[in-house]
């Protein structure tokens, strides 16, 4: 092939502005190494990676971007074969593929681990393309656009100490730029594999993370070590794939059933974000009319106040027609977090689920509402509370779970929040967890339907608790406890609290929508007021 292509190379050129001989030489050499680096593991390690149901690492990139958009960065990057006359025979591509792009024809850095080239693991150069303190890390936050991690590798492998002749610290290529890309552009990981070590650390390290269900995994260290460490003997799939990774742990986002999909959810979420912390927000086009009023709203909520019903429905029906995306749909089902628009403008949505311990707030959820609060603070994007929570989930096993912490720990984020609030109820809003659903550091706007609750304890918990001594006296303890809950509970009613301006307004639920997009809309000049990275202070607790 080299042979070829020098002597071709050699030719006499023809045309008064063609390229010297040598210059001819040196072009057709860039462009065999161009072709080696294509050429990736070659076509045996390819037909491997199909097999696998997995892509490439270029087709990846390739159906991920615009079309004819990218950029390649460290294309010749790789180990050299050399003949005896020290002419190049051939080229291993390093592995990983970097570079920039366009998506929805906005700038993006992107890369991802070649698993064609020695299973992705890392490239051994002073320079690095890709991975922890990778320049495509550096091409993202001196530009100021997105990063996407393709991961599909291990990381680091153990014969690099012979290579090298020594071990080396953990962190000679550390998480740095990982952690400062997080408070400046928005950093989104695929796990198309199986990542291990710096990979999976690099996974975490991201706004959004996403991985394909029963075709990648995700841990700290694989089966091997896990054996030779603890005994234990157990397969990728039961030690990290979504099942685990994204339902059980939250470790990854969202789960996807193909690379596809996983790639339109990488899509989908950059298209609420703006390229980086000194911008807004995108806008796009409204599809919806902003006065619809969905008349169904109406009788969503029971009459029967600890029946379920479904809250995904009514957020539904709120936003812009098929606008929302769910983050983490499977992990902490007591609240959902989703993206959305209202008259085309990006809002963050946490609503209770009342389907899930009936709204009740757990560790996980309150982790969950922690990660999406300060997203959606970090990139400007207002954030609208649905509520109906009646407050944290209780028990031995929520004890245990450290529901308390991390609840407290939910309350003290809203406490930080900069970006315009909302809080909506819906029905009940109590205790701390009802806390957790209010920015008091904002105008502390807070809206109810007529169906709206709120207060420390429900009216029954609370007459239990208050009244035990004299509901135990009682001749009949279950008819005295019924009748002092009738007693208070007419003082409950949102319309007691309206007449005081504790709650700022009780609007009609089929007005939600139009209601909402006012005040989204009006928060914008506020936003642009705003921009520039979020400074947290303090010690969470």
């Amino acid at each position: 092939m080299r042979d070829r292509i020098m002597s071709e190379a050699a030719e006499p050129a023809v045309g008064a502005n063609a390229p010297a001989p040598e210059q001819e030489d040196r072009l057709a050499e860039l462009a065999f190494r161009r072709e080696q680096s294509q050429a990736m593991g070659g076509p045996e390690a390819i037909e491997r990676q199909h097999k696998a149901n997995r892509l490439t690492v270029r087709e990846r990139i390739a159906a991920l971007t615009d079309e004819g958009t990218f950029r390649e960065v460290g294309t010749l990057a790789g180990t050299g074969k050399y003949d005896e006359n020290n002419h190049l025979v051939s080229v291993t591509p390093a592995p990983y593929v970097a570079g920039l792009a366009k998506i929805d024809n906005r700038p993006v850095a992107l890369g991802g681990e070649d698993f064609t080239v020695r299973g992705g693991t890392t490239f051994g150069s002073t320079r690095r393309k890709g991975g922890q303190g990778g320049f495509v890390e550096d091409l993202a936050f001196h530009y100021r656009i997105p990063l996407i991690n393709l991961i599909d590798g291990a990381g680091g492998s153990v014969t690099s100490i012979k290579r090298r002749g020594h071990s080396v610290f953990p962190g000679v290529h550390g998480f740095e730029r990982s952690v400062e890309l997080l408070g400046t552009a928005p950093v989104v990981s695929a796990v198309l594999g199986t990542a291990a070590g710096g990979p999976a650390g690099r996974a975490i390290l991201s706004h959004f993370s996403v991985m394909v269900r029963d075709s990648s995994q995700v841990f700290a260290a694989g089966p091997p070590v896990v054996e030779r460490s603890l005994g234990q003997v157990i397969d990728k799939e039961e030690l990290g794939g979504a099942k685990v990774a994204v339902d059980t742990a939250g470790t990854i986002h969202n789960a996807a059933s193909s690379e596809d999909e996983a790639l339109e959810q990488i899509r989908r979420f950059l298209s609420f974000m703006p390229s980086n912390v000194w911008e807004l927000p995108p806008v796009t086009a409204p599809n919806d009319p902003v006065d619809r009023c969905e008349e169904r709203l109406a009788s969503i909520v029971p009459e029967k106040r600890t029946q379920a019903y479904s809250m995904h429905r009514l957020v539904k029906m709120v936003m812009d027609e098929g606008s929302e995306f769910e983050i983490q749909p499977t992990f902490g089902k007591a609240v959902i977090t989703m993206l959305a628009r209202l008259n085309g403008r990006p809002v963050g949505i946490i609503a209770n689920n009342p389907m899930v311990y009936g709204g009740a707030m757990d560790a996980k959820a309150a982790r969950k509402q922690i990660h999406f609060m300060e997203l959606c603070d970090t990139f400007h994007i207002p954030l609208i509370f649905f509520v109906d929570v009646p407050g944290f989930m209780v028990g031995r096993k929520a004890e245990e779970e450290g529901t308390l912490r991390e609840g407290m720990r939910a309350v003290y984020s809203a406490g930080n929040l900069k970006v315009p609030t909302l809080t909506l109820v819906i029905r009940k809003c109590y205790g701390m967890a009802g806390m957790a659903t209010c920015n008091k550091s904002d105008v502390d706007l807070k809206l109810a339907w007529p169906s709206a609750e709120w207060g420390s304890l429900p009216v029954e918990g609370g007459v239990a608790a208050a009244f035990r001594r004299e509901i135990m006296a009682a001749t009949d303890p279950q008819a005295k406890e019924k009748e002092i809950e009738n007693e208070l509970r007419p003082y409950a009613s949102p319309f007691r609290t309206a007449e005081a301006f504790a709650v700022e307004e009780i609007i009609d639920p089929r007005e939600t929508r139009p209601v909402l997009c006012e005040f989204i809309t009006l928060a914008e000049r506020r936003l642009r007021a705003e921009l520039g990275p979020r400074a947290r202070c303090g010690v969470a607790p």
